[in-house]
């Protein structure tokens, strides 16, 4: 019998056992690298806090350290001194032995030289042993490569494939998990301040709804009113500016106009000319020009009463008289002075609750919406007319810019700004405080509606509690987990942006994936 070749055996053996070596290296590789990553945020968060701590007591010592030095200074100048005068006794010494010592050198240096050829000869070992290490290296890789039908490279890039993949589903996971705990800190932190300020400052919130009709007493002072060939009414309408509208309803006469302040002015003066009995074009002239200064010095009470009730001073005329001039204006039924009043108190407590400026608050706050005194009269928002009318006047920039970017039309420039706009909010959306007709309130939802369709991979959307919250169904093929997010975040940064709210709008990004199977 022939004698077993066992030299195959092994060879087959020793591929086996480099093909297991090779898969659980890259085990061993794999699972390193992931207690590697774990083990270095540990380390560097560890670091860091060490390293905020080294720094504070750094500074102490620093401190102390210099506190000592004055103290010690002209102590140590004169150790300084003995020092040298030592050091000097030394290098006399040192100079002596300096002889002996260079014939010690002499011979290290002999020994020094054989040393250095010894080690050039181990040194040349150890390259050929480094070439012998890299050839076996080689060889061996080349064996794994073709038992394994992957190279070096592409076995690398699928690990480094699988490693990202599971990395960017931790990362993302911890984003979101971030995200969500930061949403939640940053909506408890507001709620908070809005809920002390709004429990500290409780005002009324009764539409005033402002009329423009005078009561007569009978139906007969209608005709002294026309006057003969109607001359009397020709005359009241070109003193005061407004319509008078005499019809078929009785005891009434209605006023029309789009200026507040002179409808107010005609109200008053037909209510005195009724009173008085006399109407004719001179008692009208005359008592249409004594109203207008009375309503033009109650305009500068008005303003002056809101600055002194919010303690503010150093205003320049021309802005209390346009402040005063809002108490004759609404918005949505709501007295603009009123609402202004109540911003700034609001916009103060909440400045108050974050350690900011209270005065400054209410300074910005009470002339937020001061535009709306003049609109009529200049082109442009009220936001940027106010703007552009308080830098006229001389008042500082933090409140201009505040004023000018509470509706979003220049860019915010401080905190304030936000608060105003806030606070604008809070009172204009409170239960009462403003009317609003019905085409605005379906144009809103149409427009909400519209921002959300616009979007590709969105089914349908739906505006429900009176516009406060859009929920949104979106294609589960077309977007994930993260997608949603994004998107629902993209559509509440858009109608924040193109749609005016009394409030805030929830965005709820609905995706649904449903499998259905029959069973025969």
């Amino acid at each position: 019998m022939e004698p077993l070749d066992y030299s195959g055996y092994e060879f087959i053996l020793s591929i086996g056992f480099l093909v297991l070596g090779f898969f659980f290296h890259a085990y061993l590789t794999k699972t390193n690298a992931i207690a590697a990553s774990k083990q270095s945020k540990a380390i560097l968060t560890e670091a860091q806090k060490e390293a905020a701590v080294i720094r504070r007591e750094a500074k102490v010592q620093a401190k102390d350290a210099i506190l000592r030095a004055r103290e010690n200074s002209e102590r140590d100048l004169a150790a300084q001194r003995k020092d040298i005068l030592d050091l000097e006794k030394r290098v006399v010494e040192r100079e002596k032995n300096l002889s002996s010592k260079l014939d010690m050198l002499n011979t290290k240096e002999v020994q020094l030289t054989g040393r250095m050829s010894e080690i050039s000869d181990q040194k040349e070992k150890l390259s050929m042993q480094q070439r012998e290490l890299a050839r076996m290296i080689d060889e061996e890789t080349r064996l794994v490569e073709k038992a394994a039908v992957l190279s070096k490279d592409e076995a690398r890039k699928i690990i480094m494939k699988r490693m990202e993949d599971e990395l960017q589903a931790e990362a993302n996971g911890l984003v979101r998990h971030i995200q969500k705990s930061a949403k939640e800190d940053a909506k408890k932190a507001a709620r908070e301040i809005i809920a002390t300020a709004i429990q500290r400052y409780a005002a009324e919130t009764v539409c005033d709804l402002t009329t423009s009709s005078v009561s007569l007493e009978s139906d007969d002072i209608k005709g002294r009113i026309i006057g003969k060939e109607g001359r009397n009414i020709k005359s009241f309408e070109s003193e005061t500016g407004v319509n008078v509208l005499i019809d078929e309803t009785p005891e009434v006469v209605v006023l029309s106009s789009y200026d507040p302040i002179r409808r107010e002015v005609a109200r008053v003066a037909l209510q005195r000319l009724i009173e008085d009995g006399r109407i004719h074009p001179a008692r009208i002239e005359e008592t249409v020009a004594k109203v207008r200064q009375e309503i033009d010095e109650t305009i500068r009470h008005a303003g002056e009463d809101a600055l002194f009730g919010l303690g503010l001073t150093g205003v320049a005329p021309e802005l209390v008289h346009m402040l005063g001039k809002l108490k004759f204006r609404t918005s949505y039924k709501q007295n603009v002075l009123d609402h202004s009043i109540e911003t700034a108190h609001i916009m103060a407590l909440m400045a108050g609750e974050m350690g900011l400026d209270s005065k400054l608050a209410k300074r910005v706050g009470i002339f937020h919406d001061i535009g709306k005194a003049m609109d009529h009269e200049a082109e442009g928002g009220h936001a940027v007319i106010g703007a552009n009318l308080l830098r006229k006047y001389g008042e500082d920039r933090i409140v201009y810019n505040a004023v000018g970017s509470h509706h979003e039309e220049m860019e915010r420039e401080s905190i304030y700004a936000v608060l105003c706009d806030a606070a604008d909010a809070l009172t204009a959306a409170r239960p009462g405080a403003r009317m609003e007709t019905t085409d605005l309130y379906i144009q809103r939802l149409e427009q909400i509606e519209k921002i959300a369709n616009q979007y590709a991979g969105v089914k349908s959307s739906y505006a429900v509690q009176a516009g406060r919250e859009i929920r949104i169904m979106v294609e589960p093929k077309k977007f994930n987990d993260h997608g949603t997010s994004l998107l629902a975040k993209n559509i509440a940064k858009q109608i924040g942006k193109e749609v005016k709210i009394p409030g805030t709008v929830r965005v709820t990004v609905i995706r649904e994936t449903r499998c259905v199977e029959y069973a025969k």
